[in-house]
């Protein structure tokens, strides 16, 4: 079990903790409402497409970046990722360096999105915004792709969308700290322009039915699929591991590919990990004879000086993992982009 995200959020029923917490949560609803109603953002002269999320925890918003990314250099565009950088040290503004930089400065996410585009780290979005402008590098950056931010009010977005995990939905559909919500839902819908329903199975889902009678935009469906090859996972059983917003997702694909998972192990969103974590990792797949099995993100967090961080990182593999979207949703997304860009 996890140890930030409460298991209750999501339960089927409000229980007696969100009750206890009720006033905590108005609380935050009230000071997200008060800031998403603040001053005049900043409006850049490049278009910028925001991905983001109504809930706190994973949903598959880099995955859905990065495709976005691929959609915008297909239509011959220049993307520029712009993210606060969770999880590191740099305020910036700062270029990152995939070559340099480390997940302790950067935080996990920019490395993986600096792999495919630009990126560019600023905990002040329209400041990031403005040096991006300004960026000297060739060829000069004509969009930029705000990774999260929905609920952030200081920098326009030409084009924003929402994802939301098709099994999780909004939890309980109650305001942090009684639910997974960062801003009353209907507080934070008519700031999008399009939904992502990522995990959506071909019949439907019961949060995409709701979306689809309750908000006027387009409602996409995803899923995440592996990139090829994955037959190294039949190859011997895995001990399983990350520290992401949806450990459960992660576990799940590796058993629907025939991986044997003999053990997995859940660590908190964006953990650092620890020389006793990597200890006792190792002796897990030494124990049952396995490989040890991990997520992208977690696989560049794998840093550090100490011996046992360093056989930790050589002995795991990441599975890497997209977003894919039929050949009718993936047309409407493109139509969404293209519109935003030109």
């Amino acid at each position: 079990m996890r140890f930030d995200e409460p298991r209750w959020w999501y339960e089927s029923e409000v229980g007696w903790q969100a009750n206890v917490l009720a006033p905590a949560a108005s609380i935050v609803a009230r000071l997200a409402a008060r800031r998403l109603a603040r001053g005049t953002p900043y409006r850049s002269n490049l278009p910028v497409i925001c991905i983001g999320n109504f809930t706190a925890g994973g949903t598959g918003k880099t995955p859905l970046a990065l495709h976005v990314a691929g959609v915008l250099a297909a239509l011959g565009r220049r993307p520029v990722f712009l993210t606060r950088g969770y999880g590191g040290s740099i305020a910036g503004p700062h270029l990152v360096d995939a070559a340099l930089d480390t997940a302790a400065g950067t935080g996990d996410e920019p490395l993986l999105l600096a792999r495919l585009a630009p990126t560019v780290i600023c905990s002040e979005r329209a400041q990031g915004a403005r040096f991006i402008e300004a960026l000297a590098i060739e060829p000069r950056p004509d969009a930029i792709i705000m990774d999260d931010g929905l609920q952030n009010p200081a920098l326009a977005k030409t084009l924003t969308l929402a994802v939301v995990d098709a099994r999780r939905g909004f939890g309980n559909g109650r305001v942090l700290p009684a639910g997974p919500l960062r801003a009353p839902l209907e507080l934070q819908l008519p700031l999008v322009h399009a939904i992502v329903v990522n995990g959506e199975p071909e019949g439907g889902s019961e949060v995409g039915a709701w979306l689809r009678s309750n908000f006027m935009g387009p409602v996409l469906s995803a899923r995440v699929r592996q990139v090829p090859p994955v037959d190294w996972l039949s190859e011997r059983p895995a001990v399983a591991y990350c520290g992401i917003g949806a450990p459960d997702r992660f576990f799940r694909l590796l058993k629907s590919l025939g991986t044997v998972v003999a053990a997995e192990v859940a660590y908190p969103d964006h953990h650092v990990f620890t020389r006793r974590d990597a200890l006792r990792l190792l002796s897990l797949a030494r124990d049952h004879g396995a490989q040890l099995v991990t997520t992208e993100k977690d696989w560049v967090r794998l840093e550090g000086s100490h011996e046992a961080l360093v056989d930790l990182k050589a002995a795991s593999r990441p599975l890497a993992v997209t977003v894919h979207f039929d050949d009718r949703e993936a047309v409407r997304l493109g139509a969404l982009v293209e519109g935003a860009v030109r």
